[in-house]
Order: C-alpha cells, then structure tokens, then sequence
C-alpha cells in the first residue's frame, strides 16, 4: 500500500521524535574508552537525509564525535567496492556472531571466516584486504576518501581519541593475530589493527552519517554531492550486513520492533538505512549494556513506528 506523507509533515515529526526522546534517562558514556567518557552525556541530534538531498536536522547534528563501529559500515563498502560482493563474503562472511562486537570466542568458533565486516574481527580483516596491500599510507587515504565521498564532505581524525583507542586496544591487538592465525588476515596484523584505530577515531556528525545512510538507500548515488559513490548492486548487500548485525547481540529485538536495519557505535551514533525513502541517524553518547546509543535507538524507532516503515513490510512511503 502507498502513503504519503509531505515534507512538512516529515519535519514536524523529527522534531517531534527530538522532544519525545531528549530527556529519556538510562544507559552510560563508552567508559573503557577514557575520551568517550568525557562526552557530555545530554548531547542529542537527529538527522534525516532524502534522495532529493535535502536534510533535516533537530537538536546537537554538528557536534563532532567518534564514529567508532559506525566506521565498519564505510571500509566494508570499501572492500565490496574494490573486491566485489562474492570475494567479501568468501574471505570474511556475512553471518551474525550473536556474541559481543569484540568478541573472540566467535572467532574460535568459526575460525574458517571471520563472520562479517560489521564486528570487530571482521573489520580488521576488512583493513587488512583494502587496497594497495603493503602500504599504510595509500591504503588510509583509500579509507578517509571513501568516508568523503559517502559522507559528502571531509571527516576529521580525532587525535585524542586515537591516542586513548591505541592505548587501551588490548582486546583488539588479540583479535588481529588470531585472526593471523588462521589465515584471515589479509596485510600484515597491526597495520591492520592501526588502521581500524584509527577509522575508528574519526570525528562525524549525525548529519554526516544520515548522508552516507541515504548513500546506501539511494542505491550508491550520493544524494548531496550527486556521485555514484558505488555500484547499486552493493547497497542491498551492505544492508544486509547492517540489518544482520548492526546491533550486535541485540540485533533480532531491534529489526523486530523498529524494522530499519541500523549500525550503532560506541561513540553515541546509529545509522540508519530505508531504502529508497531515506537514510537517518541519531547521536546521543549514553549507551545500553550491549554498546548501543538508548536515545538514538529510541529516536529512530519513534520515526520508524510513526511512519509505519518498515523493511519486512509491503508499504511503501512517498515523501512530497
């Protein structure tokens, strides 16, 4: 069944979602992370990108903030560009974990592929395949372009947040040579594991993310900037990988209440991807116990159940 709904009306309900949701209590800053910490925790933004380029914004979308495990959504559209869907899914998988996003047991449990781009394991493998193979400096510049071009304009490393992610990376400096251990590493391991440091210590915005989101709902094509970014035959497959496990452990209860598959990251951000109607993306720093931001997902989810979208649904939503 077709509904519309007017541009107006689609703003009225962002800023509605923004009231509804800001003084929402529960969850914790990323306090393992000592820079995350510091975050004020009342910061709050919503952003909704259409294919026609157009954003909506309410509440805190320029605030700077670390994309974290948002960045896995980007450098697996990276490696599906230069490697192509088939080879991504033989030399890392696209299978859910249903364990923590840093987890090694997964690992040791499916030791033949790392799972999927979209967890820890499977991101530092991801690195470790991006292009040319042997060269850090080439191979961060194929990183931050691709994060320019979906995004639609520059992000910025966070210095301090590198600093502090290098310094308490114990976890991940463990997955990088398991992962070396059994063949799933693709480049040499702290190469690997520098560069998805440092990817992960990249500054955003929620109106940045809600661009590359509508990138991947728009089929690849950029809809501020106009560039394909990527083939359209990949947004379904990254979808697929973000509806799969874009909440860790908690993934199944989001798709089943909210029906839009989302990435969450550690620094407070979610993105969020309708495709063909728009992308969207919340930031707020407090996190539940499984790493996601609680205002963010309770943003999108208010969206989402208003509009009555949904991606296991027959309706379609047209924006006038």
């Amino acid at each position: 069944m077709k509904k519309t709904i007017t541009m107006n009306d689609l703003k009225n309900l962002v800023q509605e979602a923004h009231a509804q949701v800001k003084d929402l209590k529960g969850g914790k800053n990323a306090n393992y992370i000592p820079f995350l910490d510091k975050i004020d925790s009342n910061l709050f933004g919503i952003s909704v990108c259409l294919p026609s380029g157009e954003v909506i914004t309410v509440g805190d979308t320029d605030y700077v903030f670390g994309i974290e495990s948002v960045s896995k959504v980007y450098t697996a559209i990276l490696v599906l560009r230069q490697y192509g869907a088939q080879a991504v899914l033989d030399q890392i998988g696209a299978d859910a974990t249903g364990l923590p996003f840093n987890s090694i047991m997964a690992i040791l449990l499916e030791n033949d592929h790392p799972s999927t781009p979209l967890v820890n394991a499977g991101a530092i493998s991801a690195d470790s395949m991006v292009k040319p193979i042997g060269n850090s400096d080439a191979k961060w510049k194929a990183i931050t372009d691709n994060m320019k071009e979906l995004s639609g304009s520059d992000l910025q490393l966070l210095d301090e947040l590198y600093k502090s992610e290098s310094e308490t990376n114990f976890n991940n400096r463990s997955i990088a040579w398991l992962l070396k251990n059994f063949n799933r590493i693709y480049d040499e391991p702290n190469m690997a594991l520098d560069l998805y440091t440092r990817q992960c210590s990249m500054g955003v915005t929620a109106k940045q993310l809600s661009i590359a989101a509508c990138t991947i709902a728009n089929g690849g094509l950029n809809p501020v900037t106009k560039q394909q970014v990527f083939d359209a035959s990949l947004a379904p497959k990254i979808t697929s990988l973000i509806a799969t496990v874009g909440f860790y452990e908690h993934t199944g209860d989001w798709l089943y209440t909210s029906g839009v598959p989302a990435k969450s990251g550690v620094g407070g951000g979610v993105l969020g991807v309708v495709p063909g109607i728009f992308g969207i993306a919340a930031f707020a720093p407090p996190l539940d116990e499984a790493g996601n931001s609680v205002k963010a997902q309770a943003a999108i989810k208010y969206i989402a159940q208003k509009l009555n979208i949904n991606v296991f649904g027959g309706d379609y939503l047209e924006i006038k």
